[in-house]
């Protein structure tokens, strides 16, 4: 995968760049929407390429279930069946299927759990799920990993990132010696586990590097712990990832987050926040969250948010949005996930500018003080 890393930032560990796929080139660090079942809630694919993200990310877990790969593949893929032509990446499932608890059994063979729609049983391996995700026909797929709860003990997290290092080795060699379906590349990242332990963090770098990965992910956080042990973790551990690839920070986070990450060194971030708020009437704007249902929005004209020029901003007043809420009105949903986005995709393009122009830090400061308030 070529990935290039055009500029480092002089007073934090934030980076610049970009990486080339089949389906077009993406600059970092950037954050990618979340189209867990082929579409991001309420948009539609028009709708997707006027707020422009250049990558979006799908799950495998839920769309193995439905539409299921027979129908993916004689529907061509999930570029075509969903109408986009921008890359797109792949979870490989496993954060879902762990978190069904009571409905799964690990072994060292993989993952069998029973669907959360019908109770039907199915089993995951590493070597299927890249087999599903080839019939995807994502950009870029992620290997089958286990992700235990946060509080689990060390022990727990040994063992669980033993085992996926393990299972990162069989789909990596299943990957080079699986057929591609459609025409272009898919592209293979590894996913580091280990919780908040340092030495269990750097074990599973080392394993991953020896297996070799287009790109490698830090799996496992944002689940439970402390957001300054998730800081610590998320720097200790893209410090020991290779410079001359992308990396994957899976599942963070709110716009704080995203700003403190980058400054730790992460290339890329995927969250449902921000359209999971959105549906839920929380705006993200550059002065901090809005509450659109709060009944002082009523006769308000002003915008979203005064710095956004998206279409939610520029066309419609709080006091509409806020009306479309209240009567239940799907329009407002789709509304404030069109802000949400392009609130996040406009932030990533402010931090690309910064570390372009050497001066991430007080740019981050600024934002997070300006955010916070």
């Amino acid at each position: 995968m070529e990935f290039v890393l055009t500029h480092t930032d002089s007073g934090s560990n934030a980076r610049r760049g970009y990486f080339v796929t089949d389906h077009g080139r993406v600059d970092t660090p950037v954050f990618m929407p979340v189209g867990t079942r082929g579409a991001v809630k309420t948009l539609r694919s028009t709708d997707l390429y006027q707020i422009d993200p250049k990558i979006i990310i799908g799950n495998t877990y839920h769309l193995y279930l439905r539409p299921g790969n027979e129908t993916l593949r004689e529907m061509g893929g999930l570029h075509k069946f969903m109408g986009w032509d921008r890359p797109i990446l792949t979870d490989s499932g496993g954060f879902q299927v762990f978190s069904l608890k009571d409905l799964r059994k690990i072994s060292e063979e993989g993952v069998q759990f029973k669907s959360h729609i019908d109770g039907s049983a199915h089993l995951f391996t590493p070597e299927n799920v890249i087999e599903t995700e080839r019939i995807i026909g994502s950009d870029i797929a992620m290997v089958l990993d286990e992700c235990p709860p946060a509080l689990s003990d060390k022990s727990h997290h040994r063992e669980a990132m033993e085992r996926s290092m393990r299972w990162a080795k069989r789909g990596a060699e299943h990957h080079a010696h699986t057929p591609f379906p459609y025409g272009h590349r898919q592209f293979l990242f590894g996913i580091a586990q280990g919780g908040t332990h340092k030495d269990l963090r750097q074990e599973s770098v080392e394993r991953l590097q020896e297996i070799g990965f287009d790109g490698y992910a830090i799996g496992g956080l944002a689940v439970g712990e402390a957001t300054s042990e998730m800081y610590e973790t998320t720097e200790h551990t893209a410090t020991l990832l290779p410079k001359d690839r992308p990396r994957y920070l899976m599942g963070v986070g709110t716009p704080e987050d995203l700003l403190e990450c980058v400054a730790r060194g992460v290339d890329m971030f995927d969250c449902v926040m921000p359209t999971r708020n959105a549906r839920n009437g929380t705006i993200f704007t550059s002065v901090g969250k809005v509450n659109i249902r709060n009944a002082k929005h009523r006769n308000d004209d002003s915008p979203l948010d005064p710095d956004c020029n998206c279409e939610a901003c520029t066309k419609h007043s709080r006091g509409y949005i806020r009306h479309l809420f209240n009567v239940d009105e799907i329009t407002g949903l789709t509304l404030t996930t069109i802000h949400n986005i392009h609130f996040y995709l406009r932030l990533m393009e402010g931090a690309r500018q910064a570390i372009e122009e050497g001066m991430y830090a007080g740019w981050m400061a600024e934002r997070l003080e300006r955010l916070r308030n």
